[in-house]
């Protein structure tokens, strides 16, 4: 007979989903009936023919529990359930991305128009914005421009939005987040 070693870098699947059946390891389990009533402590052996007898799955629904607590229903449907549950959270939460507008310092009306009209389309629908001033070289020599450039925004942007972070310098730029109302 030959020696055969298991393949030790093969993946294992860990069974998904809440335990089931005989997957229940407890003793004693708390049963809730399928029409929802407390049926109370029992084996779990019972409680699996219970369940067998009514052609339903024993499902554990708190296994943290002492003693765990199980419900008498069908497995199908309690995993549609748990995924229409997850659908619904997926759908109600707003994600919030952060759009940045780079400028400089010396950056004409024009563009400067520009990119607020940009910066106040992405505010109104509901991201966040992060304005970038870059100083290079002599520019550095006269950074209250930037800061004359940071101010004109607060003002420009005051209406639909509100500062999340005051202009701060990092490095050779300087930065601020304007989030909306």
């Amino acid at each position: 007979m030959p020696n055969i070693k298991p393949n030790y870098f093969q993946r294992r699947s860990k069974p998904q989903g809440p335990k089931a059946n005989e997957r229940i390891k407890a003793l004693d389990v708390q049963v809730i009936g399928s029409d929802g009533g407390n049926l109370g402590v029992m084996q779990l052996n019972r409680a699996i023919q219970l369940a067998r007898d009514e052609s339903l799955d024993l499902i554990e629904i708190s296994p943290n529990a002492n003693p765990p607590v199980c419900k008498i229903m069908d497995m199908g449907k309690y995993k549609y359930d748990l995924q229409k549950k997850a659908n619904q959270a997926k759908k109600k939460q707003k994600i919030v991305s952060l759009k940045e507008i780079k400028l400089r310092p010396g950056t004409e009306i024009h563009d400067y128009n520009f990119k607020i009209k940009n910066a106040k389309k992405f505010i109104t629908k509901g991201d966040k914005v992060k304005f970038t001033v870059k100083f290079k070289g002599r520019e550095m020599q006269h950074v209250e421009l930037g800061k004359k450039l940071m101010n004109r925004i607060i003002e420009d942007t005051k209406d639909i939005g509100k500062v999340e972070t005051q202009p701060k310098f990092e490095g050779r730029q300087m930065i601020m987040i304007i989030q909306p109302n």
